[in-house]
């Protein structure tokens, strides 16, 4: 099991040390071109977790390719790049650009909440990338679906290597005296506590539809938590929000996942995901 980081939770660059208790580090989601994002404040805190409507800001393919890819080399640490788009096509350009000695695996961002523009068919998108790198790919997807196992069973058909479940999903905060929306986009991405079971469910029903590998995510915390994840079929897991308060979170999860002991833990879990599937 692998502890990773969710995209967009954590910049390595200025926390390396947490970067580095990680297995892996994805990155933030790159798009072709730069983007400022959504105009603040895009960020809220609520009682059930937190709201976020960055919008995807990124310094664009190229400057992550010249510039920011080799600083998260130099961590030490496997990289995963998370992949934007608008279009199939960027998607496969971008994934063409990546040189596989600097990167470990793809991670195709099929899911964003806090963007406008309408990208292709997740397949159709997945299918364009597999043309253009031999890179392991990873497709992030939305727990929002009305069939989520009917998209994961087509993006596996596509090409995919493995899924990654979940992204945030649609929430909205108002302030207690205007009742005006506390995010100037209005509504924005949900993470935290409150996804646990909407990840668990999502988890259970992908891997006994496609039995790919699967990054869980989706608020994560403890070691339980973790635990729960690869009982329902995840392989791998990471943390979000969590990282926001609690820097040195994956070290304590690590912990916490030993001290039920590991090997006889991660065995029950996996009996129990072949039942559930």
């Amino acid at each position: 099991m692998q502890l990773l980081n969710a995209s967009g939770c954590l910049d390595a660059l200025t926390a390396p040390d947490v970067a580095r208790q990680l297995d892996g580090f994805v990155t933030k989601t790159i798009t072709p071109l730069p983007r400022e994002g959504n105009a603040p404040p895009r960020i809220a805190e609520t009682a059930h977790g937190m709201l976020n409507a960055i919008g995807l800001a990124n310094p664009g393919r190229d400057r992550f390719l010249t510039d920011v890819l080799p600083r998260l080399r130099r961590l030490g640490a496997p990289i995963w790049v998370s992949v934007g788009g608008f279009c199939a096509e960027d998607y496969a350009q971008t994934c063409a650009a990546l040189d596989r000695e600097a990167v470990a695996a793809v991670e195709l961002n099929l899911s964003c909440p806090n963007v406008d523009e309408a990208a292709g068919s997740a397949a159709e998108i997945v299918a364009a990338c597999r043309r253009a790198t031999a890179l392991p790919l990873y497709a992030k997807l939305s727990a929002a679906h009305p069939d989520l196992a009917d998209v994961a069973r087509a993006v596996a058909s596509a090409g995919a290597d493995g899924l990654s479940l979940i992204n945030t999903l649609r929430g909205l905060a108002l302030h207690p005296r205007t009742l005006e929306p506390v995010l100037e986009r209005g509504q924005g991405g949900l993470s935290g506590p409150s996804l646990k079971p909407i990840a668990l469910a999502a988890v259970h029903a992908c891997y006994a539809a496609t039995k790919l590998p699967i990054v869980g995510m989706g608020g994560v915390a403890t070691g339980q938590d973790v635990i729960d994840l690869v009982a329902c079929g995840a392989r791998d897991v990471a943390l979000g929000t969590v990282l926001f308060s609690d820097p040195d979170a994956p070290a304590r999860v690590r912990a916490e996942v030993a001290s039920a002991g590991l090997s006889d833990v991660f065995a029950r879990a996996h009996k129990i995901s072949e039942v559930l599937a």
